[in-house]
């Protein structure tokens, strides 16, 4: 598996988990994260919704599929700018930013790799 495979083979491992918490005892996950308790069911349709992602790149990071690397890099640096907007605009706390740095860290992780993989 080459070093950019790896990080999103990782990252999916890891929207798995925050998926299937999501889905099945999402109050503790809010409350962890000091997020406001929701009995909508909303919240567990983004946990489904994110084990659902997380398995696409858990699949493609094991399957080497190169293109899907280069989109996720952008994608995840585009969560991470929302996340900042939302709490810039007061609509969540401050803590959801934790979950955007994950992304930037693992986006920068992935881009590097891509770089590495095509030298040699």
């Amino acid at each position: 598996m080459t070093a950019a495979a790896k990080s999103v083979y990782y990252f999916g491992l890891y929207l798995c988990l925050v998926g299937i918490t999501l889905m099945l005892v999402p109050d503790f996950f809010l409350t962890t994260f000091k997020l406001p308790v929701s009995n909508e069911v909303w919240i567990r349709v983004v946990g489904v919704l994110t084990c659902c992602i997380g398995y696409y790149y858990h699949r493609s990071g094991a399957d080497n599929v190169q293109s899907f690397f280069k989109h996720t890099v952008v994608v995840r640096l585009f969560v991470f700018l929302s996340f900042v907007s939302f709490v810039l605009l007061d609509y969540v706390s401050p803590v959801l930013i934790l979950f955007g740095v994950v992304d930037v860290f693992v986006a920068v992780w992935t881009f590097l790799a891509l770089k590495k993989d095509s030298n040699e």
